[in-house]
């Protein structure tokens, strides 16, 4: 959660800043053009254009010019719900994906009229942080395909990378999301936590394993991560209901 305030305005230069936060941040531009990098992805924030930051999301930004912009860092999902209802989740959405955003007049207006008000007033932030993210939930209504995780990419990272250690911060980068957003998106989508997901993942690579080759189980469970046979036994019988050599004979019998 943001422990500063909600709006401040704010002048860059040509020192680039180098940073991430816990907290998701948008960047609205009011006059010249700042430079950004969010996550490997570049963009340029001018006049009625914002950057969206996602929580976590490391990011670098510079304006060899100067530039003059509104700040707003949104507080948490526990804000997000008190002041937008059931408007929130369409801010999720926006505050999950990183990049540039363009701006309609009446939406750079409000920006203007905020900028020009003493947003140091706890009450002027807040209502005005929460108008505009009202304002910009037509640009968070993804298509059916956006909204769900990149499993596929999930998949692919795993598949290679089975025999190493693997975190949920891995995922999440791969998802462009905070570790704990990644975490309430698996809860909603799947009904599995992150690490839930690359433990079965893990399994089902093993049992391929198990059956298609005759690699030494040893071997088997090294390839997917667990330096101890007997927590991988373990593992693939919870999983499985059979101990990995009872799935070996499967396959053999079959």
């Amino acid at each position: 959660m943001s422990a500063g305030p909600i709006l401040s305005l704010r002048h860059y230069r040509d020192d680039l800043i180098a940073h991430s936060h816990d907290h998701p941040q948008l960047v609205f531009g009011l006059h010249g053009r700042l430079d950004f990098e969010v996550q490997g992805h570049g963009a340029r924030v001018d006049r009625q254009q914002l950057m969206v930051v996602p929580a976590g999301a490391h990011h670098t930004c510079g304006s060899a010019a100067g530039s003059h912009c509104l700040v707003l860092d949104v507080p948490g999902e526990h804000w997000l719900r008190e002041q937008l209802g059931e408007h929130a989740e369409a801010s999720r959405r926006l505050l999950d994906r990183p990049g540039a955003v363009g701006l309609d007049s009446r939406q750079q207006q409000l920006v203007d009229w905020l900028a020009a008000s003493p947003v140091d007033d706890p009450l002027i932030a807040r209502q005005g942080a929460s108008l505009l993210l009202a304002s910009l939930n037509a640009q968070a209504t993804p298509h059916q395909a956006d909204r769900r995780l990149p499993y596929s990419a999930f998949d692919a990272h795993i598949e290679r990378y089975a025999a190493y250690p693997l975190q949920v911060a891995d995922l999440a980068r791969l998802a462009g999301l905070s570790s704990a957003r990644l975490h309430a998106r698996f809860a909603d989508e799947c009904g599995v936590t992150p690490m839930d997901y690359i433990r079965q993942r893990r399994l089902l690579k093993a049992r391929q394993l198990l059956k298609q080759t005759c690699l030494p189980i040893g071997e088997v469970a090294a390839q997917v991560g667990y330096s101890s046979q007997s927590a991988f036994a373990a593992a693939v019988l919870r999983a499985f209901g059979r101990s990995p050599m009872a799935l070996r004979r499967e396959s053999g019998d079959n």
